[in-house]
């Protein structure tokens, strides 16, 4: 969603930009970061 917003403001500004997968790389890394958390997580939950 943020991508999308950052992609659209970019384009309002200047319709030359490209913006969509420069502002995706924060996204996918969140993603792999939450996957990472949720297995450490669940490591600990399921050693109990």
């Amino acid at each position: 969603m943020a991508a999308r917003v950052s992609n659209k403001v970019g384009l309002e500004s200047n319709p030359q930009n490209f913006l969509l997968m420069h502002a995706m790389g924060p996204n996918v890394a969140g993603v792999i970061g939450s996957a990472i958390a949720a297995g450490v997580m669940l490591k600990y939950v399921l050693a109990m």
